[in-house]
């Protein structure tokens, strides 16, 4: 009797899907009675799964609170709730939903980020006065971004290591529900903390960037498409408690021993990009065949 009801339970819920983005979890039931969960990424980027049970019969849920994964793209295995052996099968409610970003990131706000230009070039930095347009007509509450100012067609470079989430030209198309923000020129990465950085008023080649590729810490993205050379950086992620965007004040590099601070309006930078900051967040193997180390 109990392999009927088994085999009824999985039919109903081999497949949960979640509305809000790409992510399929399923709920099957093994020959014993407890219940694997996993989950498929059909992005091409990693996401951000958040799991809710509303009710546990017959089973306990012992992952840490909030259940918040994070799903590469393909098959991914999340838990498996146990059968009580003194009672009948799991039974429960949850709920589901996915971010583009960790909603739950724990932001280290003194990491130093490459000011995004060529090392050895002089910037200046301007006030971002308004991100109109940043996703649509609903400007965030509150919100931060570094403006600098170059000239047009400068290379830009990555400030922090990433994967690319989003890369858009002149024009946007496809549905909006899967767009990071709603603006052109701009290239978005993920980056390992789980914080999103875009970068805005830059020209990409999609020869050499495309989304799911992984960029590192000072290397080439585009170049500056603004006719008055500005680029507008900002760092932000999903926050799962204010259901609000979350915006991150970055501090930058200001010299080769790899200090880092707020940029301030009123004066020029020289670029550095220190191999050992550019290495922070890479394996072994990348720092060999990226920074050339032995």
């Amino acid at each position: 009797m109990i392999h009927k009801i088994l085999l009824f339970l999985k039919l109903i819920l081999i497949t949960g899907i979640s509305m809000a983005q790409y992510v399929e979890v399923q709920a099957n039931y093994n020959s014993v009675g407890d219940c694997v969960f996993s989950a498929s990424n059909n992005a091409k980027v990693p996401m951000y799964l958040h799991i809710n049970f509303a009710d546990l019969e017959n089973t306990t849920f012992n992952e840490p609170l909030p259940y918040i994964k994070k799903v590469e793209p393909g098959f991914n295995s999340l838990f498996t709730l146990q059968r009580d052996p003194d009672a009948d099968i799991p039974r429960f409610n949850y709920d589901i939903a996915t971010f583009r970003s960790n909603p739950t990131a724990d932001v280290d706000l003194d990491f130093p980020y490459l000011i995004p230009f060529k090392k050895g070039e002089s910037v200046s930095v301007f006030d971002v006065k308004s991100i109109g347009g940043f996703w649509g007509n609903d400007t965030p509450d509150s919100w931060f971004a570094t403006g600098f100012m170059a000239a047009q067609g400068d290379a830009v470079f990555a400030s922090r290591n990433g994967v690319i989430a989003e890369v858009v030209g002149e024009s946007r198309t496809g549905e909006s529900r899967y767009w990071y923000h709603t603006w052109t020129n701009s290239i978005t990465l993920l980056q390992p903390d789980g914080t999103l950085i875009c970068y805005h008023g830059v020209q990409y080649n999609p020869e050499q960037l495309v989304v799911g590729q992984k960029v590192y810490a000072g290397q080439k993205i585009g170049e500056l498409a603004n006719k008055k050379g500005e680029l507008i950086v900002h760092i932000f992620h999903d926050s799962l408690f204010t259901k609000k965007l979350s915006f991150v004040i970055p501090q930058f590099v200001i010299n080769n021993n790899g200090d880092a601070e707020i940029l301030n309006v009123v004066k020029p930078y020289v670029v550095f990009h220190p191999e050992a900051i550019r290495g922070l967040e890479m394996t072994k193997r990348e720092k060999r065949k990226i920074l050339q180390k032995n």
